[in-house]
Parts: structure tokens; sequence; C-alpha cells
């Protein structure tokens, strides 16, 4: 189950066995408490275990800086940006020297990861509407937007062909990288391994993404689905999955463990992944993420793509991302 649709399966918890019954209170102490912890519906039923969390970063492209007389290394990268703004500039400086795009998107590159930043997001800690409210969200919102106005942005919406295609052309040189991203890179712009940086995101913490595996209520062998489950995501499968597939763990006891501060990708060679993306998950103030907080977080995109893309002036864009989301979630 994702991440932003498990609290529909939460509100649901008769669908699915109580981990609890299988011994599940044994190992919660091994898996980061907020992303535990959001697989606990109201009545105390356990539904789910964290396969994985997405840590966020920004990917760049090596050779691409070297040429605009950037730096290179990660941590040398890392301190051109503190700040969102800082980004901004830098990719303006960019934009100056080569005459070249610097962000594939505003929408998801910035907004998409300054909305994962928060203190609170789409909900408030009790449960409580507030994405129309909430002055962090309209942050967020603007910020992309003044990306998008700085012409920083190829305006290339993720996971189209032009976005496919554009990684391995060098049509930006900076991109969202949640620690899911970097098999997105590979798999689209495979002649490019080596000449990829991993840096830390500006204002350094966040998480997009993660998954859970639960067992449906109607399984024939609960037992065997739960000693899978506790076996596969246990703290040394989940170290053994990120050195494989990336997969960043859930499970913090792995996080000092040389295996994952020292890991080198070699299509990402210079970059000490390992550390990055735990210190952005370990730094990140957790939110409630609510029913609804897909669609509105979909609605919010759409608009600043829509703004991208000239059929929705800037002006425009919050007002309707509002009345799209009331639409979307039936209020």
């Amino acid at each position: 189950m994702q991440g932003d649709d498990l609290p529909k399966f939460v509100e649901n918890p008769q669908n699915f066995v109580d981990l609890n019954t299988l011994g599940a209170e044994e190992i919660a102490g091994d898996y980061l408490e907020w992303s535990w912890s959001a697989a606990t519906a109201l009545n105390g039923a356990h539904i789910g275990v964290p396969t994985d969390v997405g840590g966020m970063a920004v990917a760049y492209r090596t050779d691409l800086f070297e040429a605009a007389g950037l730096p290179t290394d990660s941590t040398s990268v890392s301190a051109l940006w503190p700040t969102w703004d800082d980004f901004i500039k830098v990719g303006e400086a960019y934009v100056a020297q080569t005459g070249k795009k610097f962000v594939d998107n505003s929408s998801q590159s910035i907004f998409f990861q300054a909305v994962n930043q928060v203190e609170a997001k789409y909900y408030s800690p009790d449960g409580d509407l507030i994405y129309d409210s909430n002055p962090e969200i309209k942050a967020a919102f603007d910020l992309a937007l003044k990306a998008d106005a700085s012409g920083i942005s190829a305006r290339l919406a993720g996971w189209s062909d032009g976005w496919n295609t554009g990684m391995g052309k060098g049509d930006f040189a900076v991109m969202a990288a949640p620690s899911w991203m970097l098999g997105s890179i590979r798999s689209n712009a495979p002649d490019t391994s080596g000449l990829w940086g991993v840096a830390e995101i500006p204002e350094k913490a966040g998480n997009w993404g993660g998954s859970y595996l639960a067992i449906p209520a109607g399984a024939k062998n609960p037992q065997a689905a739960w000693e899978y489950i506790k076996e596969m995501q246990s703290p040394e499968s989940q170290l053994e999955h990120f050195v494989t597939s990336g997969a960043l763990p859930t499970t913090p006891g792995v996080y000092a463990d040389p295996a994952l501060l020292e890991y080198r990708d070699p299509f990402f060679p210079d970059a000490p992944i390992g550390q990055i993306y735990t210190a952005s998950v370990e730094a990140m103030s957790p939110f409630f993420i609510g029913p609804e907080s897909g669609p509105i977080g979909t609605e919010f995109i759409n608009a600043v793509v829509a703004v991208e893309g000239g059929s929705l002036s800037a002006d425009e864009a919050w007002q309707k991302a509002l009345d799209n989301i009331k639409l979307a979630i039936g209020e």
C-alpha cells in the first residue's frame, strides 16, 4: 500500500488482519515511530509494516554543472542552496551562464518537495482539513510559482515523454530525487551513468513516499504471510534492500551502519546517498496524512502544471486549486 493511500485503508481495519494478533507489537520499536503509527487504526488494530520511506534530495548532472562553472561534489553543491530562495538564485545563474533550463519542473521538484517539509500539511494534527488556511501550504505553492516565473524551469511534467527523455539529453540539470527516484534516473537515462550527483534538499529535511505491506482479512495463511513480512522487512533485510535496490529503510537502527553510510552507487559515484537520505528523514517533522491527502496534493500540482503550460495565470492558480479540491473531495 502506498503511504498516501494508507489512511483510506486504516479507516477500514476490518479488511485486514490485525498484525498485533501475530506479534507486531514485539517489533514495533524497530521502525520509525511516525511511520509505524500511521498504520494503526482508531480501534488499535495495526494493519501494515512500513517497507521504505522517501527521504528527499536533489539529483544533478555533474557534467552540466562543470560546464556552467558550478562545483560538482555533493558537499559543495549542497552548500549552494541552504534555502529554496538560494536554489532559485543558483538556477537563475545557471540559466544566465548556459542559456539552458535548470530544473525539470516547478510542480514536483519544488512544490511537492517543499510541501513535504512542513510542520503540518493538509490536515491538522487532530485530523481537521487545513489545506486552504495553512500558511505553509500557500508558501510552498507560491514558491513553485516564483520558481516558474524566474525562468529556471524546463516545464517538463514528471513522467511525461519529454521528462523521460530530457534526463538523458540534458534538457535540465537538476530534479527532485526522493530515494526511490534514483531508479527512474537509471532506467530513463542509462547512458548518463557516472554523470549524476546527489545533494541535500534545500532546508535539508523531508519525506516523499513510502509503502506498507498488509495481510488481507481473507488470507488463507496469515501466519505464513506474517513470517514473510517479519523476515523480509527486518532491519537487516531492509539494509540489504537499500544496498541492492535503493529502498530507504524505515528501521532507524541501521542508519548508523557503515554499509549504509559508506554506500556508493556507481551511477551516482561520488554521492554519499545513505548519509543524505537518512539525514533528511531523521530531521523531518512528521505530519498527519489524512484520507484525502492524495487528491488534495494532486490538485495543487495540477494548478502549478497549468501555470507552467500557460492555461492558467499565476494569479488565478491558488483559487483554482482550492475550487478543484472542493470538487475532488466533495466538500
